[in-house]
């Protein structure tokens, strides 16, 4: 039986899109996670997430980044460690993440405005980013309350203007 030139035509645009569709997909993907990098870099989250990242001006090898770190941020409010982005991240969904992030208010020095502002493909993009580093384990000392002097090395913030 012969198929009709037309159907051949049809049937080879039907091949042709499915066979791109992949590529686009991961395209897209790669375009997310390139995005996402970029944010962690200018957004500063390095800056405390990734352990001697600012003192060694970012030459931390990105295998070890945001990764959380042992130096506390100590002030009226506590001490503060910047947490393990990476394994909170592979704890929660794309929809969690981006629900949380809208609406954190996180102690200092977390600049959470700054995260609340991001829009919603800006906080997409900085999870398929961290999620593409991979979960790793790297336990971070927690949360102390101001009386308690941290035994870890800490940042002493001054009080807040009156």
């Amino acid at each position: 039986m012969l198929i009709p030139k037309r159907y051949l035509v049809v049937l080879g645009l039907i091949i042709g899109i499915s066979a791109t569709l992949p590529v686009t997909a991961k395209g897209e993907i790669e375009t997310q996670i390139a995005k996402g990098k970029y944010l962690v870099e200018i957004a500063g989250c390095n800056d405390c997430h990734t352990s001697g990242y600012a003192p060694s001006g970012g030459k931390i090898p990105e295998s070890q980044w945001l990764l959380g770190d042992s130096l506390g941020y100590r002030g009226p409010w506590g001490t503060t460690y910047p947490i393990n982005l990476r394994e909170y991240i592979g704890e929660i969904s794309e929809n969690e993440w981006v629900k949380e992030a809208k609406v954190l208010k996180a102690m200092p020095p977390m600049p959470s405005w700054a995260l609340n502002a991001m829009s919603e493909n800006d906080l997409r993009a900085l999870y398929a980013y961290i999620k593409s580093l991979g979960s790793v384990k790297n336990e971070v000392p927690s949360f102390l309350d101001p009386d308690v002097v941290p035994k870890t090395p800490y940042i002493q913030w001054p009080m807040p203007p009156k």
